[in-house]
C-alpha cells in the first residue's frame, strides 16, 4: 500500500499550505547544525552516561507511569530537564544547560547546586551529582549499572568515558530543539492516546509514540540490560513511533526513525516520504538520515512528511480507527 493518497489528510498549516521556510545558510547552520557522530563520539558516549545518572534519579523517586513515561527527560530552552521530582514535602529538578554548560539542581525551598559540565570521568560526575543532592538534603541511591548498552561500566567506576566538547553538546541540543518542535506539531494531529515528546536516556533518543487503543502481542524483550518485563509493558499496546537518534560507534549515521509494533503485513513494502527514507529490515523500522532533513529545501516539511507517511503506513495497514483518532481541526478558534 502506498500512503501517497493520504498525504493531504493533515495539512501542515491552515488551508492546506506547507510549512516552507526559506533559510539562509547561517540560519540553517544555527537551527540544523552538522552532527557527524565520528567528530563527537567520545562526548556523546560520556553525555549518554551523564543523562543516565540524572534519569535514574528521576526513575528512583517517581511513581511508575505507563510505558516508562515517568523516567524521561524533556527539552527546555537551554537543555534537558527531569521536570519536578518529589522528595518528601519538597520537589527538586535537575536541568542540563547546554548554553552555559552546567547541571543545575533546583530545590523547592529556594536552594540550588551548580555542577560545571566539562571534561571529567563519569565516576567524578556521579560523585558530584550525589554530593550536590546530599548538600541539598535530597539523598537518593540509584542502580549504578547503565541500561540498554553492551558491556556497561558502573557509574562509580567509569573512568573511561570522560570527554565533553561544549560545541558538540550544544549542537546535539539544537537538533533536539528542532526535532522537539516538529514532533509536537505532529503530535497535535492526533487525539488518541499519545506519549509526550520526551528524551529516553537509556536509548539516548527523542521520541513521540501514538497508540491505536488495542492490546499488542507480548514483546520478545532482549534489550541489553533492560528487564524484559519493562519492554513488554512498554509495548503492551499497538504503537506507531517516530524519533531522532544521533548514532553510535556501530552505526554512526544520525537518523530519524519510525516503527510500528506489531508490524502490520505490507509495512516494509510501503513507499513513504521523502524519497530518501528507506526501510531497514534488521531494525524493523523506516529511517531517514538527519543530513537529508537538514539539507532539504524545507527541513520542516521533510521531517513532517516522514512522520506522517510512516504513521499512515502503520495505521492504515494496521486498521486503526482513523476516524476516531485523527484530530479534525488543527487550529481551533480562540474563545
Amino acid at each position: 500500500m502506498s500512503s501517497q493518497k493520504h498525504e493531504d489528510c493533515h495539512p501542515h498549516l491552515p488551508g492546506g499550505t506547507k510549512a516552507k521556510m526559506n533559510l539562509s545558510v547561517n540560519d540553517r547552520d544555527a537551527a540544523w547544525p552538522a552532527l557527524p557522530f565520528e567528530e563527537w563520539q567520545a562526548t556523546a558516549e560520556t553525555l549518554h552516561m551523564w543523562t543516565q545518572i540524572v534519569g535514574k534519579i528521576r526513575l528512583k523517586l517517581t511513581p511508575w507511569v505507563n510505558h516508562s513515561w515517568h523516567v524521561t527527560l524533556y527539552l527546555t530552552s537551554r537543555g534537558l530537564t527531569t521536570s519536578p521530582i518529589r522528595h518528601g514535602l519538597y520537589t527538586f529538578e535537575l536541568r542540563f544547560d547546554f548554553l552555559d554548560h552546567h547541571l543545575r539542581i533546583l530545590k523547592s525551598d529556594g536552594r540550588q547546586h551548580l555542577i560545571k559540565l566539562r571534561a571529567r570521568p563519569v565516576a567524578e560526575f556521579y560523585r558530584a551529582v550525589m554530593g550536590g543532592l546530599s548538600e541539598l538534603e535530597l539523598p537518593v541511591k540509584i542502580d549504578l549499572l547503565p541500561n540498554e548498552i553492551s558491556n556497561p561500566i558502573a557509574f562509580d567506576r567509569d573512568e573511561t568515558h570522560r570527554a565533553y566538547d561544549p560545541e558538540y553538546a550544544n549542537r546535539f541540543w539544537r537538533v533536539l530543539v528542532q526535532s522537539d518542535r516538529l514532533f509536537k506539531n505532529f503530535r497535535a494531529r492526533f487525539c488518541g492516546k499519545c506519549s509526550p515528546v520526551h528524551f529516553f536516556w537509556g536509548s539516548f533518543d527523542l521520541a513521540v509514540t501514538r497508540f491505536s487503543g488495542r492490546p499488542a502481542p507480548p514483546h520478545p524483550g532482549g534489550v541489553p540490560h533492560l528487564p524484559d518485563a519493562v519492554a513488554r509493558e512498554a509495548y503492551a499496546q499497538e504503537v506507531s513511533s517516530v524519533g531522532f537518534w544521533p548514532g553510535s560507534a556501530a552505526s554512526p549515521t544520525p537518523i530519524y526513525y519510525s516503527y510500528a509494533y506489531p508490524e502490520p503485513p505490507g509495512y516494509p513494502q510501503t513507499q513513504v516520504r521523502p524519497n530518501e527514507a528507506s526501510y531497514l529490515a534488521q531494525l524493523h523500522e523506516f529511517t531517514l538520515p538527519y543530513d537529508v532533513v537538514r539539507s532539504a529545501a524545507s527541513p520542516d516539511d521533510a521531517l513532517l512528511d516522514f512522520a506522517q507517511s510512516t504513521y499512515d503506513a502503520a495505521s492504515w495497514l494496521g486498521k486503526w480507527d482513523r476516524d476516531a483518532l485523527d484530530e479534525a481541526q488543527l487550529h481551533p478558534p480562540h474563545p
